[in-house]
């Protein structure tokens, strides 16, 4: 097999573990493939990147794959969406002050309870004119969507009762300490970072909001998934492999200290260790609390992309745009997911293949068997916080009762 050399564009994030990892241990190489990792700081970077041709694939928030397939922001690109990185891993971390203000405790609060709080503070700040401002990693990210989902759904309008801006992971932090912002949706190790460094406070795991929530997806353009197919196909094995290394148990130490290096997320192993064994530190000094499922790689077909996800990410998308819906726009970001390129690698593996692409969001509250052409496939809880369930079927439907 002869190697084939990939650049793969990527943000210091612990869910850009996969392709590092890939890369650092050798799953890459055994595919025949050489990986050089680029390591940018802005989503809008990672995307103009990919683009251009300056990348051939990226580690992506899953909505702005779908936006740049649709055309939103810049000229549409057909966009292609193989392997889904990880599921959940962010959290909402407010200032130390509104922290105090709404009263947060020695655990993850309840999202209602936080809500109700969070809703008087707000009230009581934009009556003094000065709206509480929150910072989210790009417009078109999965941390805007929970963001906006979790406050409509407790009674905060985004954008009429609070502001919501854009700010990177890796300068949230910073925001947070210099007042920029009052609070911050990112991923870890950022909040982490914020309440070691005594400027935030964890209020909640975007885990509460959607227990399964998609997060981030290896993304290329079309061309390049038809182009370079078998080099996808490679490389969706080699990620695959890497997922099964990075949740066992007794790697979380090595696979924290190869990604604190300086090339990739320049972070404490530690905060690192605690993402990836899900547990949280909610306040600086404080112990880390045991949150199952704060990060989610591979169990359950975790990294399969589900075409259903990507409709619920473009029911966001509308919503929060403030555009009808469109069944072509909707067809469009439903067919970004590509289950038939992850099935194809796989295939013969010892991979759990689902035999369906799509399913009901939201609708399981415990463990069920689900259908699958490979493999025994299982299904744990993927609750949305309001006890919704989301039917890509309906999408019309699901848009005409939210808030």
């Amino acid at each position: 097999m002869s190697t084939e050399r990939l650049r793969i564009g990527f943000l210091p994030l612990v869910d850009a573990a996969l392709p590092i990892l890939a890369h650092e241990l050798g799953f890459a190489e055994a595919e025949g493939l050489s990986l050089d990792l680029v390591r940018d700081v802005t989503w809008a970077t990672v995307r103009d990147r990919l683009l251009y041709g300056h990348t051939d694939m990226a580690h992506m928030v899953a909505p702005l794959a779908i936006a740049t397939a649709l055309g939103r922001d810049r000229p549409a690109t057909p966009m292609a969406v193989p392997f889904v990185l990880g599921l959940n891993g962010n959290a909402i971390t407010f200032s130390t002050a509104l922290g105090d203000a709404c009263g947060l405790g020695d655990t993850l609060g309840d999202p209602y309870r936080v809500g109700a709080t969070l809703r008087a503070v707000a009230a009581a700040r934009a009556a003094e004119g000065r709206r509480l401002r929150f910072g989210v990693v790009h417009r078109y990210s999965s941390h805007n969507y929970m963001l906006r989902y979790w406050l409509a759904g407790v009674g905060i309008r985004p954008d009429d009762d609070v502001e919501i801006v854009v700010t990177s992971p890796t300068f949230a932090a910073d925001a947070l300490a210099a007042g920029e912002v009052d609070g911050i949706c990112v991923g870890e190790p950022w909040n982490s970072i914020a309440v070691d460094r005594g400027v935030g406070r964890i209020a909640l795991a975007t885990a509460q909001i959607w227990r399964r929530g998609v997060e981030k997806v290896l993304a290329m353009r079309a061309d390049i998934a038809e182009d370079r197919g078998d080099a996808t196909l490679r490389l969706i094995r080699a990620l695959h492999a890497a997922a099964e290394h990075f949740v066992r148990p007794d790697t979380a130490d090595a696979s924290a200290a190869i990604l604190a290096q300086p090339r990739y997320l320049d972070a404490s192993p530690d905060a690192i260790q605690r993402a990836i064994t899900d547990r949280i530190r909610l306040v600086s000094g404080g112990t880390p609390i045991h949150y199952p499922d704060f990060m989610f790689q591979h169990r359950e077909a975790a990294n399969f992309p589900w075409r259903s996800q990507a409709a619920w990410l473009y029911a966001q998308m509308t919503r929060w745009d403030g555009r009808a819906y469109d069944a072509n726009d909707a067809a469009i970001a439903a067919a970004t997911f590509r289950p038939d390129l992850y099935r194809a690698a796989l295939a013969g593996s010892g991979a759990v293949l689902p035999g369906a692409s799509s399913k009901l969001e939201g609708a399981l509250g415990a463990p069920i068997g689900a259908g699958s052409t490979q493999g025994r496939l299982m299904l744990g809880n993927d609750r949305f916080f309001d006890g919704r369930s989301f039917d890509p079927d309906d999408i019309a439907g699901y848009l005409a009762t939210m808030p």
